[in-house]
C-alpha cells in the first residue's frame, strides 16, 4: 500500500509542473525541488557519524567508501550552492583524520580503500591545503604502485600497466576512477588520466555484454542494479573529463551510449529500476535508481543524450526516487552490501535498508547535477 501511495504522489508531482525539452531537467515540483533535497541530505550528512560501509548506525574502524561517496557529492553541492558554511563543516569533519582519528584512515591496499584519496583531493583543489594534496596523491600513486609482497595475480596485472588493484567486478570502474581522475584535476599530469581510460576500456572488453549492461563480475552473471549503477557513473564522469581527442574516448562512449539505451528499456513505468535489473520479478531498488538517474543527467547536459528522451527518463526517475525518502531525510528500499556471487536467491533476497549511504549520496549527486 505504501508504495502505491507513493507511486499515486509522484504521478502528481509529474503532473504538478508542465514540462517540455529541455524543461526536464529545469523545472520541478517543490518536495522534488533539487536544492531542497540536496541540501537535506548534504546537512544529514555532515552532521552524521562516519558510516561503516554505509551503515552510519555501526561504528566503524576506518573510513569506507560510502562515506567517500556521500562526501565528495556533499562537497561538490556545497560549492555549487555556494554555501560556504555546509562547505565549512564537510572540511571539519575531515581535519580530524590529520590527527587525533588518523587511525581511521584506510590503508591504501584495495579498490574500495584507494578512492578516500579523492575526498582530500577535492578539499585541496578549493582549501589549497598542502596535506589535503599529500594524502589524497598518496592513495592515487599506491593504486598503481606494487606492494613488495604483491600477489601472482597481482604482478600480472602490474606487468601489464594495470593497477595492481584490478579484479574485474564493476564497482572497481568507480572506486579506480574516481581517485585517478581527481589525481589528474589536481595535478594537470595526463598520467593518471591516461591509466585510468585505460583501465576503464580494459574493463568494458572484459565485463560489459552485448546489451550493454554488466554482470557484477565474470563468477556472477547477475546485472545487480547497484553495481551497474557504479559502472554507469564511473563512465559519466570519466567522459564529463577526458578530452575530445583522448583516444579511449570514443571506446567509452560507445559502451556508455550503449548502456543507456539498455537502462531505458528496462525503466519501469514510474521510473524506478530494480535489484537485477532486467528481472521484472526484482524489486525497485533506491541506489541504483540514483546512479541510474545520475548518469543521465550527466549525459543530456553534456549533450551526449537526447534531452527529450532522457531527460524525460531522468525527471521520472528523480521525482519517483525523491518519493522513497521518509521524514527523516533517510532513503528507504537501499539494498544492503553484495558481494559478488553465483546465485540468483543471492541478490533477489537481499535486505532493503533505509538510511544507507549507499542510497543517499546519489541523491546527492543527482541533486548538485540538475543544479548545475
Amino acid at each position: 500500500m505504501n508504495r502505491l501511495l507513493s507511486l499515486f504522489v509522484a504521478l502528481m508531482l509529474l503532473a504538478a509542473v508542465p514540462v517540455s525539452g529541455k524543461d526536464y531537467l529545469k523545472k520541478f515540483p517543490k518536495k522534488a525541488d533539487p536544492r531542497e533535497v540536496g541540501l537535506r541530505l548534504a546537512e544529514h550528512y555532515a552532521e552524521g557519524p562516519h558510516s561503516f560501509y554505509g551503515d552510519t548506525r555501526r561504528k566503524p574502524h576506518q573510513i569506507t567508501y560510502p562515506d567517500v561517496c556521500a562526501w565528495l557529492g556533499s562537497l561538490w553541492l556545497a560549492q555549487t550552492v555556494a554555501d560556504d558554511s555546509l562547505y565549512a563543516r564537510l572540511e571539519r569533519r575531515f581535519r580530524p583524520l590529520l590527527g587525533p582519528d588518523k587511525r581511521l584512515l584506510p590503508p591504501p591496499n584495495h579498490v574500495d580503500n584507494n578512492v578516500f584519496g579523492a575526498v582530500p583531493l577535492e578539499l585541496y583543489k578549493k582549501t589549497r591545503n598542502e596535506d589535503y594534496r599529500k594524502l589524497g596523491m598518496m592513495y592515487a600513486d599506491t593504486q598503481w604502485q606494487l606492494p613488495e609482497k604483491a600477489k601472482a595475480g597481482e604482478r600480472k596485472w602490474a606487468d601489464q600497466g594495470y593497477s595492481w588493484q584490478t579484479r574485474i567486478w564493476i564497482d572497481d570502474m568507480f572506486m579506480i576512477s574516481t581517485v585517478q581522475m581527481q589525481a589528474y584535476e589536481v595535478t594537470g599530469d595526463r598520467t593518471y588520466l591516461d591509466r585510468a581510460a585505460r583501465e576503464m576500456a580494459m574493463y568494458l572488453d572484459r565485463i560489459q555484454r552485448p546489451s550493454g549492461l554488466f554482470w557484477h563480475s565474470p563468477e556472477a552473471p547477475f546485472f545487480w542494479g547497484r553495481g551497474n549503477g557504479w559502472m554507469a557513473v564511473g563512465m559519466a564522469e570519466m567522459l564529463r573529463r577526458l578530452p575530445q581527442d583522448h583516444p579511449d574516448r570514443a571506446r567509452i562512449m560507445d559502451a556508455y551510449l550503449l548502456m543507456m539505451d539498455t537502462l531505458l528499456k528496462h525503466q519501469a513505468e514510474d521510473g524506478m529500476w530494480r535489484q537485477l535489473i532486467d528481472d521484472p520479478r526484482s524489486w525497485k531498488e533506491t541506489s541504483c535508481t540514483g546512479m541510474f538517474a545520475y548518469a543521465m543527467i550527466l549525459g543530456v547536459k553534456n549533450g551526449w543524450l537526447d534531452a527529450e528522451t532522457y531527460g524525460k527518463a531522468a525527471r521520472k526517475a528523480w521525482i519517483q526516487l525523491v518519493s522513497y525518502l521518509n521524514a527523516d531525510g533517510e532513503l528507504t528500499d537501499v539494498c544492503e552490501g553484495t558481494n559478488a556471487k553465483n546465485d540468483y536467491k543471492h541478490y533477489l533476497g537481499r535486505k532493503r535498508i533505509v538510511g544507507d549511504l549507499h542510497g543517499q549520496a546519489p541523491v546527492i549527486w543527482c541533486a548538485n547535477a540538475l543544479l548545475q
